[in-house]
């Protein structure tokens, strides 16, 4: 497996980030544990989760995702085989949110009791709080950094403004960066990343490890009429937001490159992501352990410039 550092933080990372949102919400503690086992055998083991996983699951209260990976860790002894992250800032109730110093530190010595581990190697902003001072903030996560509770910190959801301004920040004040970015992006979503934060990324060299990678299920091909929408939990959205003409047009040019490569869509729509210079590593999900191989192939699936035309063009924005 191929590897690429995460910004400038020296952390080498697969071709794919494995996201942990589904731990605890679409699969149990025991599916979860065979997800992950068979993660370490695709050499996938970078693992992304957050302290809000699945809070949004009836009876869930968030953690469940951290949880269920501690509990893995604690039973295989293979902490020093994961590259693990995790994220603060998403509300946990009970007036636990944002990015306040305070908060911070509490937040990250709950994670690292969930997780059972003593440090996490990308501890990442959720969401940007434009009530703490940008200062304060990145002091914060400068202060784990130097007590060895984090290794590297990265923001997601932020816009371009706010991430450029946190980037200065961080030098005029000597403290650690954001090595990476995790925004939304695939080949239905690219407007956002391409338009004002791929400009920030390259300026600054960060790493990027863009979440929904599949577009939620549309891009593996799965959804192409409205009767589809009871394949999945998130089939009447998915179906609601992308089954248009721009849609179809994506599906028609991953139809046609996956046919040309012997692939399946999925594959060819994450291939086209890890192609793109300044994506280091999508985070894709999975439910089973076909799944799971099917996505661990577009690790190697090469794209040539044809099949990039095709693809840029049929999702042209």
């Amino acid at each position: 497996m191929s590897k690429r550092e995460l910004g400038r933080s020296g952390i080498q990372v697969p071709l794919l980030t494995f996201g942990g949102n589904v731990f605890g919400w679409t699969v149990d503690q025991a599916a979860s544990f065979n997800l992950l086992d068979a993660l370490l055998d695709h050499k996938l083991n970078f693992i992304d989760t957050a302290d809000v996983y699945s809070s949004w699951v009836e009876g869930n209260k968030g953690g469940e995702s951290e949880t269920i990976i501690g509990n893995w860790l604690k039973k295989t002894g293979k902490r020093d085989q994961i590259i693990l992250a995790t994220k603060v800032g998403k509300p946990m109730g009970e007036g636990k949110v944002g990015l306040s110093p305070r908060y911070i530190k509490e937040a990250v010595e709950a994670s690292l009791k969930r997780l059972q581990t003593d440090y996490i190697d990308l501890y990442q902003s959720h969401d940007d709080d434009a009530d703490t001072p940008l200062a304060e903030t990145m002091a914060a996560f400068d202060a784990l950094i130097k007590e060895g509770k984090v290794r590297a910190v990265g923001a997601s959801n932020y816009s371009a403004p706010r991430l450029a301004e946190a980037l200065k920040v961080s030098q005029e004040n000597g403290l650690a960066r954001y090595e990476a970015l995790q925004p939304q992006y695939n080949l239905y979503d690219r407007k956002v990343y391409e338009e004002a934060l791929e400009k920030v990324v390259r300026d600054n060299g960060l790493g990027v490890i863009n979440f929904y990678g599949l577009a939620a299920g549309f891009l593996t091909g799965k959804y192409r009429t409205k009767a589809d929408a009871g394949k999945s939990k998130r089939g009447e959205s998915v179906i609601a937001r992308c089954l248009n003409e721009r849609g179809l047009k994506v599906l028609a040019g991953l139809d046609k490159v996956a046919e040309k490569h012997g692939a399946q869509p999925g594959q060819v729509a994450l291939a086209w992501q890890i192609a793109r210079p300044s994506i280091t590593s999508p985070i894709v999900s999975a439910t089973s352990l076909q799944q799971l191989n099917e996505l661990a192939q577009a690790a190697t699936l090469k794209l040539d410039d044809a099949d990039i035309k095709t693809l840029n063009d049929a999702s042209a924005w």
